[in-house]
Formats: structure tokens, sequence, C-alpha cells
């Protein structure tokens, strides 16, 4: 049985590939902490937690009684946040598209013309940049949805997968996990139109030729604490009804599956002239609705979509930065959240990159659609911003609790942001009022990656993301 389709917990490995600065303690001197506030999965932050790490993972988390010395950590400690949707490529286009107008559409056009310039080598690049941006925003997992795979034209580089390793080369670099979400891309669309010149860099000939190689990349990976790969079929639109029995047929449980659905109302509209059903309604008829099943976007489903979703189990990852950036409209998340759908968070085309704005954003256009305040608590919305998120690329155990992988943030609570928050509702102000720019440090595996805000590879990378490279 091929690695990807085997279903298994990925072990911790005694070796990582980060490197401490200098001015780093060792592994041994930072094997514990002392948090002056952390979130443990509560309601409220809790004062002076100690945490103790050994071999990468938190081995105790507790109040402070008195132990060995600690390094202590100023401010408010949260789990690693998990960015579960990202196109690391769609970050050139920030700022670039707003004038134009239109909608989504027009957008995609301009995305596929930064698509077209990529070389293996400028990726890597602009993905470490990118990867280190998201690190300084306290994000310490990226699922990575890729569907750039082959050169313009769509012939494969030499290594079919060259692209991928670059993305994951980039994630090693800025410190962070990554879920690598190989996408299936196989078509334009349920009327078979010809591709788009740049959309032959995503697409394989057939199902299985895309299997075949993302099992490949799988091997590569097996036993790597901090590279899960997994199944992204692009869409409805982009991978036809065989596709997709192909994919039910090879899919072992325990492997994430992440598709965009129902993003678009002219995707519900193709998918049920073409097959009958909607989109949510044909992945359920093929058996790729359960689980292991993310959904990202789930902007426009029916009253039977969503119970369907519930039922079977699966995520749904809101990306609402960028959904309202291109007029996508508003998901039904409280009535997912109704029948028990767990939700996720990513910041997708990388509008802002900032966890917190895209987690209270389920809340706000919650708002906005109801009329109503308070239809998610704080903390289920840190959950969403946290271990939903890792739950949904197939990690481990998650949170600040022993046996989880020793991955946390600390937020600055003297921000201008912050600054002045009642321990009371200290909680509801991180949630509701903090950004990005709070972060103060990050750990991954109990090692540290940014201090002070700061990521040590930021002045090498940030150049990358100020034009969009050219030539192929």
């Amino acid at each position: 049985m091929s690695p990807l389709f085997r279903a298994s917990t990925i072990p911790v490995a005694p070796e990582r590939e980060f490197v401490l600065t200098e001015s780093s303690p060792s592994a041994e001197d930072t094997s514990a902490w002392i948090a002056d506030h952390a979130w443990l999965g509560g309601t409220d932050l809790v004062p002076d937690v100690r945490i103790e790490v050994r071999n990468d993972l938190i081995v105790s988390v507790s109040p402070d009684a008195g132990g060995p010395p600690a390094s202590r950590l100023r401010g408010v400690v949260v789990p690693g946040l998990v960015n579960a949707h990202s196109h690391a490529f769609h970050r050139l286009l920030r700022g670039r598209t707003h004038r134009q107008g239109g909608d989504f559409w027009l957008w995609r056009d301009r995305m596929y013309e930064i698509a077209a310039s990529l070389t293996p080598e400028s990726y890597e690049r602009l993905a470490t940049a990118v990867f280190v941006e998201m690190a300084m925003a306290g994000i310490t997992t990226v699922g990575e949805f890729h569907y750039l795979h082959h050169q313009m034209g769509g012939t494969p580089y030499t290594d079919h997968n060259e692209m991928g390793h670059a993305l994951v080369r980039a994630a090693r670099r800025a410190g962070i996990r990554i879920a690598l979400l190989d996408a299936g891309y196989l078509r334009s669309g349920f009327d078979e139109q010809p591709l788009h010149p740049a959309q032959t860099r995503f697409r394989d000939a057939t199902a299985e030729v895309w299997l075949d190689r993302v099992d490949a990349v799988a091997e590569t990976y097996v036993g790597d604490p901090d590279v899960v790969v997994g199944l992204a079929p692009h869409s409805v639109r982009a991978v036809s009804r065989e596709g997709l029995d192909e994919v039910a047929r090879r899919h072992v449980p325990g492997v994430p599956l992440h598709i965009h659905i129902s993003e678009q109302p002219a995707e519900n509209r193709d998918c049920l002239a073409a097959t009958g059903l909607t989109p949510t309604g044909l992945l359920g008829y093929v058996g790729l609705l359960g689980p292991d099943t993310t959904l990202v976007h789930a902007t426009h489903l029916s009253e039977g979509d969503i119970a369907a979703i519930g039922a079977a189990g699966a995520t749904v990852c809101y990306c609402a930065t960028t959904e309202r950036d291109l007029a996508d409209g508003i998901g039904p998340a409280a009535r997912l959240s109704a029948v028990g759908t767990p939700l996720c968070v990513g910041t997708d085309s990388h509008a802002v990159i900032d966890i917190f704005e895209e987690a209270r954003g389920i809340e706000l256009h919650t708002r906005l659609a109801t009329g109503r305040r308070g239809v998610f608590s704080p903390e289920s919305l840190l959950a969403a911003a946290t271990g939903n998120g890792l739950a949904s690329l197939g990690f481990p155990k998650s949170g600040l609790a022993a046996g989880s992988p020793a991955d946390f943030v600390v937020i600055d609570p003297d921000s201008p942001r912050l600054v002045g928050m009642r321990g009371d509702t200290a909680l509801d102000s991180v949630v509701f009022a903090a950004t990005a720019a709070d972060i103060s440090a990050v750990y991954v595996a109990g090692r540290p990656i940014v201090d002070e805000g700061l990521h040590r590879e930021w002045e090498d990378v940030r150049g990358s993301l100020d034009e969009p490279p050219t030539g192929q």
C-alpha cells in the first residue's frame, strides 16, 4: 500500500532543522517556561502557567508551583496559530487588484499572470518570504493548497514534484510546519473549455497520474513530523466525476482531503446542470464527504448541503479576508456550527496575513448576515484559529497540554490594541482586538523562530515580495 493512502500517526523525530541564533539559549536551558498568562482552552486566561518541554513535546502544563528555574514568557501565551488554507504565490497580488474592480473571475485572470511567471527557484524564494511573514504573525503550521506543478505548457519538471519540494524547503527555512495539500486539476470546468495558458501548469493528464505523483511526494516525507502530504481535488469544476471516483477509491481514512467548494454561485449552477447535484451533494455521492474532508469557502450552501456536512463530520475552512476582498459573499457559519461542523480558518490569497482577523471574521460576518452579536464565543474562535485547523491538516494533538507539540506564541498585552485589557474579559480582548503585529515571540517544537516580533530570516527574504518574478 502506498504511503499517502496509509493512515498513520506521524512520529516525533529526534532531529529538527531549526537553527538557533547565537543569542538563543540551548534547548536544555529552554525546556521550561512560565507564562504570565496562558489560554488552556477555557473561557479565561490562566495566570502563571508553567510549560515544560522534552523532545519537542509539551510534557506538562500546570500553575507555577515553585519548580526548577524557568524562563519567563512576558505576555499572553496561546497555541501556535494555524493557517489551514494558503496559496503562497497569491501574496504577489496584494494591493495590485483593487482599483480594477470587477469580480472573482477578473481577479483570477490577474492571478494567472502571476502563476505563469514563477520558476522553482523564484517560487522557493517567494514562498520563504511568505512563510516568514506568517511566522511573524504567529502561524506555526500552514496548509499549502498547492496546484502550481508543471512548466508552462504543462510539461512536467524532471522531478515531477519539484515545485512541491520547493514549498517544503521554504517552510523549513521559515521554521514552520507544512501540510502540502497537493491539488488535482484536470480540466477548466464543466463545459471542458480549453485551458487558459497558465492553467496548463496546474493540470495533470488524469486522476491516476496526479495520484501517483502525490504518492511519490508522500513517500519522501514519511515519518517527518514537520510535513504532512494530503489530497486536494481543486474543485468539482476542475476534477471530473470520474476523477472524484478515483480519489474515493484510493483514499484511506486519516489522510486529509481539502477542496474548494461553492465559492461562487456559478459553480453551483454549473454543477447542478451537469450532474443534477450541488457540489457538496456530488462529494457525498462519490463518497468524499467525511471526517477527513475540509471544505474551503463553502459560501453558497443549500440547507441540504449544511445537513449533509454536519452528518458527515466534515470541517469547513473560512477565509474571511479573501472572501470579502473578492466579494464572494458570507458563508452560513452559524448554521454549520449548529449542526456540529468544526470551523477553521485560512488566509488564502493573503490579502492580509492575520489569523486573528480571519477568526473574528467568522463572528463579524455572521453579525452582518444575522443582525445578532455573540453567535460564536471567543474561545470557539480561538479554537478555529488553532486546534481545529491542525486537526483538519492531519497533524497530531494540539494545544497547551501534555502530549502536544511545543508550538506556541506570545502576544504582547502592552501593544496599542491590547493595553488596558481586564482580567475578566482578557480573552475577549485578544480575540477581538489583537492583530498579527501584536505577536512578540513564536516557538515551534520549543525552539524560538521569532523574537521581539522579528524573524531571523526576514531581512534576507523580504525583497522577494517587492516585485513579481518574471521569466520561465
